[in-house]
């Protein structure tokens, strides 16, 4: 569904990627993980053409990004859903607006259709009957529901995760990564996430890439990853699974 041919990229010569190749599978959750900085939402962004490479190339479904132009990048965008860090919802809509935003902005649908889809999203999402609820009066384990909701008001082929459990308390992550497994099987789309949280990664992805001082140091299965010997791999789920552990257990 995706690739990543030899891509690197650099902001005012400070580089952030480093001929980086991996093939993302259709149908599959697919998480990259690593420290800040290493260029982890900049290879999202490559995915919509909101970044391009410096050199290499990344393909959705075959087609060059890097290259297409303006038409082109609108068809692409309409087959991608995103669910941002901190759901990014519009405060002055209520999650129904939210979530009938895209079918508004996208489609010719009437009215009727587009508030029967967006009660079938909300529901889907485990948010049934929210839709004049307005985003302040929602929780952030429920404004990333309606923000998920809304990713996938369109029935995108290939949906992005920024963070889902950022912020969440562990109950509250374990619960949006269950339902991330969920819609996933239900939907049976690509999903593609960037995290922090090794013990969520372990649990959601299919497989998993370790991104590290600019390079792609690891991509292979959850088993393959989580039974790998390689020292930086081993150094670096060391040093971050301790945190997880103590906030998880609390």
């Amino acid at each position: 569904m995706i690739e990543y041919i030899h891509v690197s990229k650099s902001f005012d010569g400070l580089k952030v990627l480093e001929d980086v190749s991996c093939t993302i599978r259709e149908g599959k959750i697919t998480v990259f993980i690593g420290p800040s900085g290493v260029g982890k939402s900049v290879m999202m962004k490559m995915i919509v053409g909101l970044e391009a490479p410096d050199t290499g190339s990344v393909l959705v479904d075959g087609d060059e990004v890097n290259g297409m132009n303006e038409a082109r990048l609108y068809r692409l965008r309409r087959k991608i859903g995103m669910l941002f860090q901190d759901g990014a919802l519009f405060d002055s809509m209520t999650a129904g607006d939210n979530v009938a935003f895209p079918l508004r902005q996208h489609t010719r649908m009437p009215e009727g259709e587009i508030r029967r889809i967006v009660a079938e999203k909300l529901s889907l999402v485990g948010m049934p009957g929210c839709e004049n609820k307005l985003p302040s009066e929602l929780s952030g384990g429920m404004r990333k529901r309606v923000g998920l909701a809304r990713a996938i008001a369109l029935n995108p082929e290939i949906v992005l995760f920024d963070e889902p459990t950022s912020g969440l308390d562990p109950l509250m992550a374990a619960a949006i990564d269950s339902l991330i497994i969920e819609m996933q099987r239900r939907l049976g789309c690509t999903f593609v996430v960037i995290s922090h949280d090794i013990p969520g990664t372990f649990t959601i992805a299919d497989r998993i890439g370790v991104l590290y001082d600019t390079r792609l140091i690891s991509y292979g299965t959850r088993e393959e990853i989580r039974g790998s010997r390689d020292p930086v791999l081993v150094e670096f789920f060391a040093r971050n699974m301790e945190p997880h552990a103590q906030a998880r257990g609390s």
